[in-house]
């Protein structure tokens, strides 16, 4: 009995061995990555995160609209700015003339194929055709979208600062910061903001890089949108000083096509442009007066979304007559290819959007934090990061990541122009991609690392 217990014994022990050493090579057969790409930053702050906080309004800005409020004491702004809220953020785009007429057509085409099937010989062919057409522009009437144009007066101007001024200045500010994180050595010293509203962008741009701003030129067609944007620069008191200085305020563009500024930005400004062809025009000269980036922001809905990809359509794709500046289009943000969105391919269809924590302005009612919901793009004109090493690509996060135990779900737009759900493990992908992954956010770009496995042989006692 005692030789059987010490052979058992040594078997185990044995056993032990053989498990311990089976380890030590599975563990050197792990991928190993060619590439590193958090270059000496934590995890938590890898290259690829560009999410910020829950963003605050500057403390004068805030100051200055909640000063503007108590003065002007407008009855009901709370339920008025909740109404204008759900009014843009429901908001879709005009029906294209060549589609409503293509809409028509076919109605016709049906209703005559109906009314054939049971004529009779006695029937007036004009009666019935005027018949159709009628019946055709009271059924287009009932079931088209009637886009209207928002002209803000004074009035709607305050209802719209108390509904939008902080969701607009995160959205603005969270697009901005994408810039500044991944191109840290951009100062701009010129900015367009063209659909300038309230001014968010130009307070979002000081807080990116404050006085390196020597120019900031906002373009509205609204007066009362101006006044009231300058209001808020001076802090609601007109003998004072703007807190932000060389703002310039115009209703119009400026003319000449050779003038550029550094960057330029068009924040909610597209979905108040009545058709596709409107649309164009005013990216592409947006695009003729940009020097560095364009950036543009829209709501995080299908419509926004869709306007998003229909300019980077645009640029991407348009042939210009005159050329001032040969230097091409390229997307920066946060697409990581030029191919078709693989979300507009996909049924149904999710609109590409992105979240942003924000502090509201302090309403009755309102005193917890917000999610502003926005889509963006951003197209450079310049080469702003070293050439991507060999064996690292970037992804985007598209949805939020899911921690699990000893995994991560992440759900990416990649460079392949494809969706991808990725399960994230440190024996998979390395420590470092997993510990990344952790630590990213819907919005950040998530390193894609190609890995090198080492071959090895295991060999058996019986066989050495």
């Amino acid at each position: 009995m005692a030789s059987r217990s010490y052979g058992a014994c040594f078997l185990c022990q044995r056993a032990a061995v053989v498990n311990i050493m089976f380890r030590s090579v599975s563990s050197a057969s792990l991928p190993q990555p060619k590439v590193d790409f958090l270059k000496g930053e934590l995890h938590r702050k890898h290259p690829g995160v560009t999410n910020l906080k829950t963003v605050r309004l500057p403390e004068q800005l805030q100051l200055a609209a909640q000063s503007i409020i108590h003065r002007v004491r407008m009855p009901q702004l709370v339920e008025r700015s909740q109404k204008l809220t759900n009014f843009l953020w429901s908001r879709k785009r005009a029906v294209e003339d060549l589609m409503l007429r293509q809409k028509a057509v076919s109605m016709e085409k049906e209703l005559w194929e109906k009314a054939v099937q049971n004529i009779r010989e006695d029937v007036d062919e004009q009666l019935l055709e005027d018949r159709i057409r009628k019946k055709v522009l009271s059924e287009l009437r009932r079931t088209t979208y009637r886009w209207t144009p928002l002209k803000y007066d004074e009035d709607l101007s305050i209802v719209y600062m108390a509904a939008r001024l902080a969701g607009g200045y995160a959205a603005a500010r969270r697009a901005l910061n994408e810039i500044k994180k991944r191109h840290p050595s951009f100062a701009p010293q010129t900015l367009l903001d063209f659909g300038s509203g309230l001014g968010t962008v130009a307070w979002a741009s000081h807080s990116c890089w404050g006085d390196s701003l020597k120019e900031i030129v906002c373009v509205d067609s609204s007066a009362a949108m101006n006044v009231l944007a300058e209001q808020l620069l001076k802090g609601d008191d007109e003998r004072a000083q703007p807190h932000i200085k060389h703002v310039y305020f115009r209703q119009f563009l400026p003319v000449s096509p050779k003038v550029q500024f550094d960057l330029v930005v068009a924040a909610f400004t597209l979905s108040e442009l009545p058709n596709a062809n409107d649309r164009a025009d005013v990216v592409t000269t947006l695009w003729r007066k940009t020097n560095s980036y364009l950036v543009l922001v829209e709501n995080g809905t299908k419509e926004g979304h869709q306007m998003m990809m229909e300019a980077r359509d645009v640029l991407l794709k348009k042939q210009e007559k005159f050329v001032h500046d040969s230097r091409p289009a390229s997307v920066f943000a946060p697409c990581p290819h030029e191919m078709m969105c693989p979300k507009l391919a996909k049924e149904p269809v999710t609109p590409c959007n992105f979240h942003q924590r924000y502090h509201p302005l302090p309403l009755p009612g309102r005193h917890e934090c917000q999610t502003e919901k926005f889509s963006y793009l951003i197209l450079s004109r310049t080469k702003t990061a070293e050439p991507t090493p060999e064996g690292l690509d970037w992804g985007r996060l598209i949805a939020p990541v899911l921690c699990r135990t000893r995994h991560v779900h992440c759900h990416m737009c990649c460079s392949d122009g494809r969706l991808q759900h990725m399960v994230v493990t440190a024996r998979k992908h390395s420590r470092d991609v997993y510990r990344c992954a952790r630590n990213s956010e819907w919005g950040d770009q998530l390193p894609i690392v190609e890995y090198v496995k080492e071959e090895t042989e295991v060999h058996s006692d019986s066989e050495s």
